[in-house]
């Protein structure tokens, strides 16, 4: 196992170790750590083509996010299952053996849960932020209930060759509902993990007929349930090519852009 570990860094308050594809299907799953293949930095270059498949992924958690091979929509995981909002927000279930350049679990068991009514879409953010705390880690979030104004994207495969997801972004596609009951599952991560992840919130949505979801970009709650638990830990799979790099030394403007479309 020393052998398929890259790099095992201490970084802000997370212990962070990066391993290769061998490493990673052989790692064990821990409680409160979060398992991720590839890098935002490396997505945000156009690596598409991912090296792992979404049942290797499943072994290490059981929630999560991220998106599939040729970047064919937003990947949502629920209860160990896994879906895809396409480009027009409809959702399929996708196979285990469909592999992921950009992915993260957890083995979600929630530490608190806490009763949200009446937020809207401008105090969404900052409510969340307010009940989950000031952590300097990786913290996990479930919200299940009854949404309104929900504002979601998702974008098409690409075919190589690939251009930068910024240049993808320029043409997403982006879906509301009014009013819609379901699950948000999603992380909030520390600042200091720029490029390695997204900083802050980064949340997917899934209708409870599981026929509607994507990208969240804006939503109101109307009444929802929030679970979340912190992780101390992330394990990293980096495919041939990819690195670590320098976590927190991204373009928080860059990335921005990326998650809010602009």
């Amino acid at each position: 196992m020393a052998r398929e570990i890259i790099d095992d860094v201490l970084l802000g308050a997370l212990h962070i170790q990066s391993l290769t594809r061998d490493g990673f299907h052989h790692d064990h799953a821990v409680d409160h750590v979060a398992f991720q293949i590839g890098t935002l930095d490396a997505l945000m270059e156009g690596r598409f083509d991912g090296d792992t498949t979404l049942g290797e992924l499943l072994q290490h958690g059981s929630m999560g996010l991220g998106t599939v091979q040729h970047l064919g929509g937003e990947l949502i995981i629920d209860q160990g299952k896994a879906y895809v909002a396409r480009h027009d927000g409809s959702v399929v279930r996708v196979p285990e053996t469909m592999k992921t350049p950009f992915a993260v679990v957890t083995a979600f068991q929630a530490a608190e849960t806490v009763n949200i009514g009446d937020v809207d879409s401008a105090e969404l953010f900052s409510v969340l932020t307010s009940l989950t705390g000031e952590h300097d880690e990786i913290v996990a979030v479930k919200l299940s209930g009854l949404f309104h104004d929900l504002v979601l994207r998702s974008i098409e495969e690409q075919h190589p060759p690939y251009v930068p997801l910024s240049t993808v972004i320029e043409s997403q596609h982006e879906f509301t509902r009014h009013r819609c009951s379901g699950t948000i599952v999603g992380f909030r991560f520390p600042d200091y993990l720029a490029g390695l992840e997204v900083p802050g919130f980064h949340l997917h949505f899934l209708s409870d007929k599981k026929d509607f979801g994507g990208h969240v970009m804006a939503l109101g709650i109307e009444s929802a349930t929030l679970e979340f638990e912190a992780s101390q830990a992330m394990h990293v799979e980096l495919p041939d090519g990819v690195t670590l790099g320098a976590p927190g030394t991204a373009d928080r403007s860059a990335i921005r852009a990326i998650e809010e479309g602009d």
